[in-house]
């Protein structure tokens, strides 16, 4: 072999005897955390991610090294569909304005919460989920399935959330689109005996509520789109499990500094103890 490539013996030999280079061994460990990190994460993480958690783990690595590896391991981040309108905003029921405004900065938790409500497909027919997401810390806060698109579904997560979290003050600003649900007097009622002020998007425009439609399409391409469910209850316990175990808890939010929405809370009361201590 050595004559057919034009190589010496020596040569041959030095290169069976010669060490493996500090950076090669690097790219190993690297490797290996990058495939652990990406199961962990479900296989959903892309290299902004991962890198991120490599970063917090202690490894002194750029963005383009974790992009290289990960091509050479042939890992990626699942890519998202095309959004679709789904909201009947064709109702006469009364509009509330746009307060928001695409404003998505907060720096207090339930000062602000967005709402949205979507669909996912089972073997048994539609399963339709309602969430209300803190804009402070990306969390949903309270959520909701049902078989049905009545008020009932978006009043469950709006209670879910009022049970939960129970705002101090009033003057929490609760924004949606203009959907029938939303703009019902039943629903309306509830907001307003909890003091809270509503705002909703302009006709049509995803992207006066694009925080809670980003949610839902993170949802389904990293949960819903890789799978059938063959049954609402299957569906429900799956949904409920991504929620509150991976999305609020494990998963890293690239707007909170790449923490997840229930560290980026615990991060923030810490920070007021500290300061009210001092």
């Amino acid at each position: 072999m050595c004559k057919v490539l034009n190589l010496s013996r020596s040569g041959y030999y030095a290169w069976l005897q010669r060490k493996t280079s500090p950076r090669t061994q690097e790219n190993q460990i690297l490797s290996q955390q990058i495939e652990q990190i990406h199961q962990e994460s479900r296989q959903t993480y892309g290299s902004p991610r991962i890198h991120a958690s490599l970063v917090a783990k202690g490894f002194q690595v750029g963005r383009q090294r974790v992009v290289r590896l990960m091509a050479q391991l042939g890992i990626s981040a699942r890519s998202r569909r095309k959004f679709r309108v789904t909201t009947d905003s064709e109702h006469p029921l009364p509009i509330a304005e746009n307060i928001l405004n695409r404003d998505f900065t907060t720096t207090e938790p339930d000062r602000v919460w967005v709402a949205d409500l979507t669909y996912i497909w089972t073997s048994e027919g539609w399963l339709y989920l309602a969430v209300i997401i803190d804009l402070f810390s990306r969390r949903v806060v309270g959520w909701s399935m049902a078989e049905h698109l009545r008020t009932e579904v978006v009043l469950g997560a709006l209670a879910a959330a009022l049970g939960q979290r129970k705002p101090a003050e009033a003057g929490l600003l609760f924004h949606s689109d203009r959907g029938s649900q939303y703009a019902s007097g039943d629903y309306q009622a509830v907001l307003q005996q909890a003091q809270i002020t509503c705002s909703m998007s302009r006709r049509g425009n995803c992207w006066d509520n694009a925080v809670a439609e980003s949610f839902f399409g993170t949802l389904k391409t990293e949960l819903i789109h890789p799978r059938i469910f063959s049954a609402r209850t299957i569906a429900r316990t799956v949904i409920a499990e991504w929620i509150e175990v991976f999305y609020n808890r494990q998963r890293l939010h690239s707007t909170i500094d790449y923490l997840s929405p229930v560290q980026f809370e615990q991060t923030y009361w810490a920070s007021l103890e500290v300061s009210s201590a001092t």
